[in-house]
């Protein structure tokens, strides 16, 4: 069986020069990082729920929850299995009152900002990880300067497991090491602009 690798959510990064959100996620115990571009929408929903932020009405996200509860079915994990053409493919893993598990396909930015609502691991396929993941050097984790690893990767990601480290939007130094890497990005889509020019 294909190793899936844990993450968790290490930040929600705000580009001035577009509308798109970088959900940066950070493998457990490595300093692996997974970039992945979101739309506006979707990184609001994952930072409400990560700043758990009293909504006066369900938003999309908890209805979805609230929907799976209703039905008896149990949300197990989400996982990011695979990425193809530059966008990332999601998969919701939940199970049923009489033992079934199901495997609902989905964007990794809805995947995401449902498991940080229902507090269950985020997996990523060693494969994507692999491909798309960044590890900053030694020297380059101090100085910020530039990074190793994929530099034209775009698309969609989350985590919200428990005994996640603590989310910070405001401390820039966290992750000034993705600097040089935003700066070369070709222009941003999120997974959803590329599913539709899909079809």
């Amino acid at each position: 069986m294909t190793e899936m690798i844990e993450v968790h959510i290490d930040s929600v990064r705000v580009s001035l020069m577009s509308p798109q959100r970088l959900v940066v996620l950070r493998q457990v115990d490595s300093e692996r990082y997974l970039p992945i571009w979101v739309g506006p929408y979707e990184a609001e929903a994952i930072t409400v729920a990560l700043q758990e932020i009293e909504m006066a009405r369900p938003l999309t996200h908890d209805l979805l929850k609230n929907l799976f509860g209703i039905f008896d079915a149990q949300i197990k994990r989400v996982e990011i299995i695979a990425l193809r053409d530059d966008i990332f493919f999601g998969n919701i893993v939940a199970q049923t009152a009489d033992g079934r598990t199901l495997n609902i396909d989905s964007r990794p930015s809805d995947a995401v900002a449902l498991a940080v609502r229902a507090r269950v691991s985020i997996l990523v396929h060693e494969s994507v990880m692999d491909t798309a993941g960044i590890i900053p050097e030694q020297d380059i984790r101090s100085e910020g300067t530039q990074l190793s690893g994929p530099t034209e990767r775009t698309s969609a990601i989350p985590a919200g497991s428990e005994g996640n480290k603590p989310f910070n939007m405001e401390d820039p130094s966290r992750l000034s090491i993705f600097e040089d890497f935003l700066s070369k990005l070709d222009k941003p889509k999120d997974d959803e602009e590329k599913k539709d020019d899909q079809e």
